[in-house]
């Protein structure tokens, strides 16, 4: 009697020391539960992304405002009826100041 409780004994030790200290016991548990957490995350993030493309794709498709805000921003386009007006920043060591000369003239 005594040898099968020492063989149980033996038995619960190396069970649980395979459940809580082995690679794949509870803390490989913890690990892949948080990975699937910020995979989580991260897929939420890029599907509003892809919402925010494909509303983009559709307004490119459809509408012509999309299309002239493309041309303005990315090609420096300007329609036949507006007027450019460039600023430039003055430079760093500039003492002068444009606007104020422009103003006066």
């Amino acid at each position: 009697m005594k040898w099968l409780a020492a063989v149980l004994a033996v038995a619960v030790i190396v069970l649980q020391y395979r459940v809580w200290l082995s690679g794949d016991g509870v803390r490989e548990v913890a690990r892949l539960k948080q990975a699937v957490a910020t995979q989580r995350a991260e897929n939420e993030q890029l599907g509003d992304r892809n919402h925010q493309l494909v509303a983009e794709v559709r307004d490119l498709k459809t509408g012509m405002e999309a299309l002239e805000e493309r041309a303005r921003s990315d090609l420096g386009m300007i329609a036949r009826n507006e007027t450019f007006y460039q600023v430039v920043p003055a430079r760093p060591g500039d003492t002068s100041h444009a606007s104020t000369r422009t103003a006066a003239r």
